[in-house]
């Protein structure tokens, strides 16, 4: 039977489509990253889906957190390693509003690498075999 483990990421378009370095790329990130994960782990059966969500400035100006932010399996990626968010200043799209930031391990990450996400899906791509959530 095949298990699918989706990858989900969120970010701030505003109302002239643009969004902020940060995201944009962790965004590209993401889509070269989904990939190689999905070549990857369909040897194992698992299909692999991507889905990429946007927020509006109002949503993003209530509630920062919710911006740059990636959940594999349903699960945060940060959950996933034992990470922690955080905020610091960006740039003129998101105005005077702080991003969101992760840590993990010892590093303070504003884009999100590639090492992190594939971490993180092999993580919850195991999980999917133990039977436990993985979304």
């Amino acid at each position: 039977m095949l298990k699918t483990l989706t990858i989900r990421w969120q970010r701030l378009v505003d109302g002239q489509g643009r969004t902020c370095p940060r995201c944009r790329s962790t965004g590209d990130t993401v889509s070269e990253t989904f990939q190689k994960i999905g070549k990857a782990l369909a040897e194992l059966g698992i299909d692999v889906e991507l889905k990429m969500e946007p927020i509006d400035f109002p949503m993003f100006a209530n509630d920062p957190l919710q911006s740059n932010r990636i959940w594999i399996g349903g699960r945060l990626l940060e959950e996933w390693l034992g990470g922690t968010e955080g905020r610091s200043r960006c740039c003129e799209v998101c105005g005077e509003v702080d991003c969101r930031t992760i840590s993990v391990d010892d590093g303070t990450y504003e884009a999100i690498p590639e090492h992190l996400i594939v971490k993180a899906s092999l993580l919850a791509a195991a999980a999917l075999f133990n039977g436990k959530r993985a979304e």
